[in-house]
């Protein structure tokens, strides 16, 4: 069993930045797989932000925030990073962490939510 847990979210003024983490514990950590950030309006679904592959760091990037928002990842804290530059108001959403194994993580097909079983907490990240 994966756990998620979600730290980093907040306020922030338009064109300033933020960092989400989100560290995985348990057997997940040892065996590698995929983790994604993504972000919520409440009543529409869940976008896809970005997927890291734990082993060796590839990574995907939605259209909508490449250049802006960078996933990265620090196997020995176990611990997924997003960096949000440039932020607008419109990036005021619910922020979401996701884990899954099995998944070959790379390509955009990998970004939907569907794919994900693991979800952390959220974190609310407001920008004005």
């Amino acid at each position: 069993h994966v756990q998620l847990v979600e730290s980093g979210g907040g306020s922030a003024q338009a064109g300033g930045s933020l960092r989400l983490s989100c560290v995985a514990t348990g057997y997940f950590t040892s065996r590698g797989g995929c983790m994604g950030r993504f972000r919520q309006v409440p009543g529409k679904e869940r976008e896809g932000l970005a997927i890291i592959r734990v082993g060796d760091g590839t990574t995907t990037s939605a259209d909508s925030v490449e250049g802006r928002f960078t996933i990265s990842r620090d196997n020995a804290k176990n611990t997924v990073y997003l960096q949000m530059n440039g932020l607008t108001p419109d990036d005021t959403r619910m922020y979401y962490c996701a884990a899954q194994e099995g998944l070959p993580c790379s390509g955009a097909y990998y970004l939907q939510s569907q794919l994900f079983d693991n979800w952390g907490q959220g974190t609310q990240v407001t920008v004005s």
